[in-house]
């Protein structure tokens, strides 16, 4: 009789893993978060401040997320071929960014690598759009989900884990390039 109900409880927890692993297998195979604002400078001031990474600390969400969080630079001074690295606490996690291509005023993209807390490859664009007096900047990071990040996204909202930031460093982005602009 226990013979059975060990052997009915395997059978069970085998047969829910299996479920479980189909029902991960099927999601999405890529994700994307994309967030915009109007921000009131010209194009130029404000593909300035994203093309250097030396100028991210000014406004990106994550700069002040480990006061002790360990980054060099390398590569170019600013544009194609820079590169920024980090190395932080759990919160801040340790990664990789290079800007592979960069279009003055136009668009930047970024390849960005996360080491820890888990290892995934990204692309994140910037791209700047004239307005009157004001500039349309659009921020979006886009990535192929292996099984692992199948499951994160699983249990995790991607859009509204990532949104949030992006929305804080547009905001911090506008105060920085709109003060730029009036110099």
């Amino acid at each position: 009789m226990l013979k059975k109900a060990i052997l009915g409880i395997l059978a069970f927890t085998v047969v829910a893993v299996a479920l479980f692993c189909g029902v991960i297998a099927m999601q999405p195979d890529d994700f994307k978060v994309t967030r915009s604002a109007t921000i009131a400078a010209p194009p130029e001031k404000v593909f300035e401040q994203v093309n250097d990474f030396h100028k991210w600390e000014a406004w990106s969400p994550w700069a002040k997320i480990d006061p002790a969080m360990k980054v060099s630079y390398s590569g170019a001074d600013s544009g194609t071929g820079a590169a920024y690295t980090w190395a932080g606490n759990s919160d801040a996690g340790e990664g990789k960014m290079t800007i592979m291509a960069s279009h003055p005023s136009q668009h930047i993209a970024i390849d960005l690598d996360f080491i820890k807390p888990f290892a995934s490859k990204n692309v994140t664009e910037f791209t700047f759009r004239p307005s009157a007096d004001s500039t349309e900047v659009t921020w979006s990071m886009a990535s192929t989900n292996n099984f692992v990040m199948k499951a994160f996204c699983f249990v995790m909202d991607m859009d509204k884990l990532i949104g949030g930031d992006f929305e804080k460093g547009l905001v911090q982005l506008k105060t920085v390039a709109e003060a730029e602009a009036k110099q």
